[in-house]
């Protein structure tokens, strides 16, 4: 590390060091407005970032070309950069460290960084700036549609928060998808119209997603040099988006060819594609999202103006479906993970204690559902929510697995995952372990979900409409199993009366058989 620092102290002198995380590629951010020959800016492959969990392989490719072409581009733009890669900071124990030996070897006096939108790094940084002696500032990282300064004004800690009227309020107060004071096209959610199967017929229209054809070769030989532990399948061919061009192409490609039926279609799954046609309608930008290389209003506004430009085509059931997600959703777990923390990452509101199956790391089971959507992911890094939520997510709810796995698990799998998005999502929205802060019930469902929203059921080796024989679908028996032990829970909740109702009416001699199935199940999950 000694001489690519000292072969740039050679011609320069630093006043201050700013630092960019890696999920900080934002290059509309107002520090670069300016070209100062004052200003370092440092970028860094940490390896205190490789160990806090076991990552995907192409989370990690993604990251570092990501980092490493933006680091290229500020050079472009007249900026100094220092980029250090594994082999630069190999011999520094965490980021402090690091950061403690950049300031003294340039003798700066001043440290600037970005809002991280990690708890963890956001307390790391900030002890380390009480424990400096230069002056240090903390800015907004500016992507957001909300400062982070603001989240107070909307959510509350330990109190329960719902999306709908959150997404109301920013829809009226960023003017989106509005006729005055009314949304535009009369009603402001169009979920019903946004959970169809897709049938035969639907799949002969579903294009090949825009890949890419980035160059890892490099970085995988780092990897390697260093023993990074990591999970999922790669090659020296990344082909998610990691520059800002790219970024722009992909979300083109969306809207021209995908956001017509995004809507209609995005809760859908289907086994009957070739490989080519994985995403489906799905954007595929969460990760140029979430490493702020694009922003979620250039995002949103593309999207309305593909759809105010093309109204036959595209309706407005699409598009309020996938501002939902990015206005809506994106922001509404943000502000849920930091008014909540760091005791949300503690909740496990249903105390459930088992392990994670080994097939959750390799895709080998005979449930057909768990198989598609596990395989998918280890292979590229990506499920879509519906994926995740109720096919991976159901599975670990209904059997109890521990909070600290699945978030575990979440984590390090999905390329776009960065614990503030991951968190709300799996201990709140898909686990329930948070009671009710997210989700006013939980996303628990049997097998009959899984057949309704896909054809996964289809070539099943269990049988979807069966309970509690031997080759019933695993997902009967454990939904009841689990509504039945949490019945003091959701017993008085009005979205589940029905299905307490349903469970009643069933004779003791069914009832027992089908808990019995379960209980046996539970007693050894690695044998689905």
């Amino acid at each position: 590390m000694s001489k690519k620092i000292n072969k740039l102290k050679e011609n320069e002198q630093f006043n201050e060091i700013r630092l960019i995380l890696g999920d900080q590629l934002n290059a509309s951010h107002s520090w670069y407005r300016e070209k100062r020959e004052d200003v370092l800016y440092v970028i860094a492959e940490l390896h205190q970032e490789q160990h806090y969990v076991t990552h995907h392989i192409q989370k990690i490719q993604a990251f570092f070309a990501a980092m490493s072409m933006f680091g290229d581009a500020l050079k472009s733009a007249g900026h100094n950069v220092l980029y250090l890669d594994l082999d630069d900071t190999a011999e520094f124990d965490d980021l402090p460290a690091l950061l403690s030996y950049l300031l003294k070897h340039f003798n700066a006096r001043q440290f600037t960084y970005q809002q991280p939108d990690e708890y963890r790094l956001s307390e790391q940084l900030k002890a380390f700036s009480q424990s400096i002696d230069c002056s240090t500032d903390c800015v907004d990282t500016e992507h957001f549609y909300l400062r982070h300064d603001e989240l107070n004004k909307y959510f509350k800690a330990d109190t329960g928060h719902r999306l709908e009227s959150f997404y109301r309020k920013l829809r009226q107060r960023f003017d989106i998808l509005m006729n005055g004071d009314e949304p535009s096209g009369g009603k402001w959610n169009y979920d019903k119209s946004n959970r169809n199967k897709l049938k035969k017929d639907d799949l002969k229209e579903v294009v090949a997603p825009l890949l890419f054809s980035n160059n890892v070769s490099e970085i995988n030989e780092r990897l390697k040099r260093h023993n990074i532990k990591t999970i999922g399948n790669g090659t020296d061919e990344l082909l998610w988006p990691v520059t800002r061009k790219q970024a722009k192409e992909l979300l083109s490609f969306f809207c021209d060819h995908c956001l017509c039926l995004f809507g209609e279609f995005q809760d859908a799954m289907t086994s009957e594609i070739s490989d080519k046609k994985w995403s489906l309608y799905h954007s595929r930008i969460s990760f140029a999202l979430n490493a702020k290389i694009l922003s979620p209003a250039f995002v949103v506004d593309q999207a309305i103006k593909a759809f105010e430009e093309n109204p036959s085509k595209i309706s407005i059931e699409q598009i309020e479906g996938f501002v939902r997600q990015i206005l809506g959703w994106r922001e509404f777990v943000r502000g849920i993970y930091w008014l909540n923390m760091p005791k949300y990452k503690e909740k496990n509101h249903l105390e459930a204690d088992r392990d994670l199956p080994e097939y959750f790391w390799t895709g080998d089971t005979k449930m057909n559902c768990l198989k598609q959507a596990i395989s998918q992911s280890l292979d590229y890094a990506y499920a879509h929510h519906i994926q995740r939520l109720m096919v991976t997510g159901n599975f670990m709810l209904l059997t109890g697995i521990h909070p600290d796995q699945v978030d575990e698990w979440y984590l390090g799998i999905y390329i776009d995952a960065i614990e503030w998005v991951e968190l709300p999502n799996t201990r709140g929205m898909s686990q329930f372990a948070d009671g009710g802060i997210v989700g006013s019930k939980a996303y628990a469902a049997s097998g009959n979900y899984i057949q309704k929203m896909s054809d996964y059921c289809s070539s099943c080796h269990y049988k979807v409409k069966l309970k509690a024989e031997d080759n019933a679908c695993p997902l009967n028996s454990l939904y009841w199993h689990f509504m039945n032990k949490h019945k003091e829970k959701f017993g008085n909740n009005p979205r589940t009366t029905m299905v307490y109702r349903n469970w009643e009416k069933q004779s003791d001699t069914e009832r027992q058989k089908v808990l019995e199935k379960a209980e046996k199940i539970l007693e050894d999950l690695s044998i689905l």
